[in-house]
């Protein structure tokens, strides 16, 4: 009866996750996207107002004129944006299908070939569920991204209740799409392999649940190997053509100019990127957090045959979708926002009602399946409150996470003020942005290292995956507030390409757009705290597996082999970093020879080639072209490093090179992701007149866009545009995807206290 219970609560959770899916979906494609409407005065004829058109150098435009430039424009980012994943995942398709082989192999020969079976099929099943959640997310983006502009064009000025609406609904979309499915698929994949178990047991086979959940950890390998295509692909191929339309705009011209032939490839990175890439990257997250609980808690002899504690990752997953159900009402129904100031104070509510309502149903859930005493990991006596204490220390450091995030990287708050004000020179921009990145570093490390410290002294290792867990309990809001924010980014371009007046731009996309870097930026923030504690879990998991039966779970950082796997650990994701910041760089360098060829030989600057239409296909294929090209070498090393490493130098230097990249590269991935967001809003706080000394006569803020300051503040971002969207959040699949891969192919690698292959061979 209480095995049903716990299917019946995981099914529950998992009906209303579709149902909010639906539910916003047909809400948000039900938007109309014709331009005129019964509260608008303006009809086909109606051109742009005087003191607009002065600003727009293709002269006066008619609704009818804006409506045709829409549609044209939304259609090629949305074709784009298929065309690159459809692209992208063949290559992933031959990886997987050469990646399941090796592991099958490697798995077959070094440990058993059913464990080699049953991980290989968990892998092409993680992979394949991540390929859809990518793909589901940016669906919705690209039809989205046109129904913001609409609605923003309709509104009355300076209203942004309804395209806010509309964004919000439509990353719900993603939020409550990813969820759901990740929890169904998980708990689909467990039963089948549970059924397993049971008929081996039937048949007299040797029947071992803790190798089948050690088998479930494949099911994670293959969801973090497409977030690292994804992660690594995508973000090299909005960057590049970012970076490239940005270099372009020092030249004078505004940003997401119709006459620059890289704004539609921005566009379309916008989606395959922040969008795809980060819904596979989070989807990661919760499989690898689900599988560390699960093989952990199946070497417990007071758990391993529960089956609520077994499934418990789920039934966290599913209560977070009834209290993230709960909280969005919030922002779509009782108190949406409709001026600038409410905007970002919104989508923080949200973060902070749902970690408060979550946390008593925390308590709750803990009580209900765990027994009053337990034994897990090295600790002997556990309870329920000890469970309840791991999972709400990781989601109150997730919203502490998310909060400092917000203060560094959202135009509210002094810091970015601050960048923005010194801003006179291209130089001091810099400057203060990386003094930012770092000094962000200070709060999300010390939450992390407090949740791991409180977890594993009441848990283990067990603890430390609860408080994973904990982070990503409200997985759905955080990635609805994610997702916003490409979202409110492609509307504003659609609106500036499509030659819809400025104050649409100015006025009502732009001020969704800077609330919606912070909620990136806190949305890579829990994507790298999940991160840091998921690969500490895998760690300590791998450990377990590897140290001889008996010995205690204790790595010695003096052993001068696990030293040395630490240094080298620390190495990586430097190395990461500068692969994924020259590909950028030099797929810029191309984009911008490609624009420059294409302002002189056809004329586009030129006022009596106004009506001359870019070629803007070209870009979008160089783009496409070398984010396929260039993600394979940082591809290759985040694969291959862990397995090198424990082949050839053996498992203690693997342990340390795990040791070495979890330390060195949360703190890089933390400082890159917010010194990015920063100067970017930074660049929209300057360009929308924030500065305090500029104001006019009557005391009103100066928009100051091509001053001397916005352009520096330009470059702040371009340079902040591959740290932030880039080598920054890829980093955190590398932190996670060595430690699984570790793990995966743990029991086929050399014995603890033996050397690597190669040291062997060399006589050491």
């Amino acid at each position: 009866m209480e095995n049903f219970t716990v299917t019946l609560y995981i099914l529950a959770g998992i009906l209303l996750g579709a149902v909010w899916t639906f539910t916003f979906y047909f809400q948000t494609m039900g938007i109309s996207t014709t331009l005129v409407s019964s509260n608008k005065k303006t009809d086909e004829t109606t051109p742009m107002r005087a003191k607009e058109a002065e600003h727009d150098e293709h002269g006066p435009k008619t609704t009818a004129e804006i409506q045709a430039q829409m549609d044209m424009v939304s259609n090629a980012i949305e074709e784009g944006a298929k065309a690159f994943l459809a692209a992208e995942y063949k290559y992933v398709g031959v990886f997987v299908v050469l990646f399941g082989a090796m592991l099958f192999a490697f798995m077959g020969l070094g440990a058993n070939w059913n464990k080699a079976v049953y991980t290989t099929i968990a892998f092409i099943f993680g992979a394949s569920t991540s390929v859809l959640c990518g793909y589901i997310g940016m669906s919705i983006a690209v039809k989205a991204n046109v129904r913001v502009a609409s609605e923003a064009f309709r509104g009355a000025q300076g209203d942004l209740k309804d395209p806010f609406i509309a964004a919000y609904k439509a990353g719900a979309v993603m939020g409550y799409s990813l969820c759901t499915i990740s929890i169904l698929a998980l708990y689909v994949l467990v039963c089948l392999y549970s059924a397993v178990v049971f008929v081996n047991a039937l048949t007299g086979t040797a029947a071992d649940s803790q190798d089948m959940y050690e088998c479930v950890a494949g099911f994670g390998l293959g969801g973090s190997t497409i977030a690292l295509f994804g992660r690594v692909g995508g973000g090299i191929y909005t960057k590049a053509a970012d970076v490239g339309a940005d270099q372009v705009k020092l030249d004078g011209l505004r940003e997401d100019d119709p006459r620059n032939p890289a704004v539609i490839a921005d566009n379309v990175g916008d989606n395959v990127g922040d969008i795809a890439g980060m819904g596979a990257d989070l989807f990661g997250s919760f499989a690898e957090s689900s599988c560390a609980a699960m093989i952990v808690s199946a070497t417990s002899n007071d758990l391993h045959s529960n089956w609520g504690v077994m499934c418990f990752p789920m039934i966290v997953g599913a209560s977070g979708l009834f209290v993230s159900a709960a909280t969005s009402l919030v922002a779509t129904t009782f108190n949406p926002p409709s001026n600038p100031d409410q905007v970002g104070v919104c989508l923080q509510h949200q973060l902070i009602i749902s970690t408060v309502l979550m946390t008593p149903v925390a308590w709750l859930i803990s009580s209900w399946v765990f027994p009053a005493e337990f034994a897990v990991s090295v600790v002997a006596v556990c309870t329920p409150f000890d469970v309840f204490l791991c999972l709400v220390a990781g989601l109150w450091s997730g919203l502490a996470i998310g909060l400092a995030t917000d203060y560094y990287t959202s135009n509210l708050q002094p810091p970015v003020k601050e960048l923005a004000e010194n801003s006179k020179h291209a130089a001091t921009n810099i400057i203060y942005g990386l003094a930012l990145g770092y000094k962000s570093v200070i709060i999300p490390i010390s939450c992390l290292s407090f949740t791991i410290f409180l977890a594993y002294t009441l848990a283990g290792m067990y603890g430390v995956a609860l408080g994973a867990i904990g982070i990503l309990s409200t997985l759905a809001v955080g990635l609805t507030i994610d997702a916003y924010g490409p979202i409110c980014d492609n509307a504003g371009g659609i609106a500036e390409m499509s030659w819809m007046p400025m104050d649409v731009r100015d006025n009502k996309t732009d001020p969704l757009d800077a609330a919606g870097n912070t909620t990136a930026a806190i949305g890579k923030g829990f994507a790298i705290g999940s991160a840091a504690m998921v690969s500490l879990a895998l760690f300590g998991a791998y450990v377990t597996v590897k140290l001889p039966e008996g010995a205690t779970a204790d790595v010695n950082v003096l052993d001068p082999v696990i030293f040395a796997g630490v240094l080298m650990g620390a190495m990586l994701p430097y190395w990461f970093t500068a692969l994924t910041m020259k590909s950028v760089g030099k797929a810029a360098g191309e984009m911008v020879n490609e624009v420059m060829r294409q302002f002189t030989e056809k004329g586009l600057l030129k006022p009596e080639n106004r009506d001359v239409k870019p070629d803007y296909a070209r870009c979008v294929e160089i783009s496409t072209v070398a984010a396929l090209h260039e993600m394979i070498a940082p591809g290759i090393l985040v694969m291959l490093s862990p397995l090198i490493t424990g082949y050839l130098l053996g498992p203690r230097a693997l342990a340390g090179l795990l040791v070495g990249i979890l330390t060195s590269g949360v703190q890089v991935a933390i400082s890159a992701s917010n010194s990015g967001g920063a100067w970017d809003n930074a660049k929209k706080y300057v360009g929308g007149g924030g500065l305090s000394w500029m104001k006019d006569s009557a005391g009103n803020p100066v928009a100051l866009k091509n001053s001397v300051y916005h352009k520096n503040t330009i470059i702040g971002d371009t340079v902040g545009d591959p740290l932030k969207d880039t080598s920054g959040p890829s980093i955190n699949i590398l932190v996670k995807l060595s430690a699984i891969i570790s793990l995966v192919f743990a029991t086929s690698m050399p014995n603890w206290n033996d050397s690597g292959y190669l040291l062997r061979a060399l006589g050491m």
